[in-house]
């Protein structure tokens, strides 16, 4: 892997949960006027192809991500947002020999072995604002899949847009597997600790919250911060200036390995 990135360069952009590919559609036209080879996908199990909710979980996203890099000439920089930084994560692991580096969107950047969900809850006592998302959810009859209310969606995921656009991504939401959503990575120093990752942070987040933001951040630490005051989808939000951040990150902020998992 180099220290900088030389283009044209890949970009493979992951959604979070109950979200899909829709999620980067006003920041991938930005990335890819700044010279980049930009890749969304759907992942499976999210209402764009037939695999079953049973049969979505980690391995099977990192299956379906890795058929996708390999199709993909030189290094990778994944985007993760939210749920989907576990993902990435994962992926650093998986092929460190073909992920240049990850950027963590309001992303669940944790400590091998650890859920999002351990986190929370050795959070709540002190942070109960810390629950998001999870109070709101609609559940099928054994708890398997999940839904996001509209309105839930709208004063959680996308508070801080403008009605039009907080409306019509809220009505995007699919149901949502709980086997990709429970997920947790097991990485190791030499593997993903070695990939550089820049950490952007959303201030005004009600899903993946400031405290637990930081709390990633301190946990998990040199990655690159660089804070946006917007709700849980800053690429929806400010897609310039996110695009910009990522664009200084990976021009100026690989030399080094700069980055690098403590």
């Amino acid at each position: 892997m180099g220290d900088v990135v030389t283009f044209p360069a890949n970009l493979l952009l992951i959604h979070g949960a109950w979200a899909g590919s829709w999620v980067w559609s006003r920041i991938r036209p930005e990335l890819e006027a700044m010279g980049y080879r930009v890749h969304t996908v759907d992942l499976p199990g999210n209402g764009t192809d037939n695999t079953p909710p049973g049969e979505v979980n980690l391995d099977r996203y990192l299956w379906f991500l890795s058929e996708r890099i390999s199709t993909m000439e030189g290094p990778v920089t994944v985007i993760s947002h939210s749920g989907a930084g576990v993902i990435a994560t994962a992926l650093a692991e998986a092929l460190p020999e073909r992920i240049q580096a990850v950027v963590y969107i309001a992303g669940m950047m944790l400590p091998s072995g650890m859920s999002f969900g351990q986190l929370v809850q050795e959070l709540l006592p002190a942070h109960p604002e810390a629950e998001g998302i999870n109070p709101y959810l609609l559940w099928n009859e054994d708890r398997s899949v999940s839904r996001v209310p509209l309105i839930a969606a709208r004063e959680v995921f996308f508070q801080d847009l403008d009605d039009e656009t907080a409306i019509a991504a809220a009505q995007q939401l699919t149901a949502q597997p709980e086997g990709g959503k429970t997920l947790t990575a097991h990485w190791t120093a030499e593997r993903a600790g070695q990939v550089p990752r820049l950490y952007i942070e959303a201030t005004e987040d009600k899903s993946v919250t400031l405290a637990v933001q930081r709390s990633m951040q301190a946990l998990v630490p040199g990655a690159k911060v660089v804070s946006f005051h917007t709700g849980h989808a800053p690429q929806v939000g400010k897609p310039v200036q996110v695009a910009e951040a990522i664009d200084h990150f990976l021009r100026t902020g690989l030399s080094g390995r700069a980055g690098k998992h403590q």
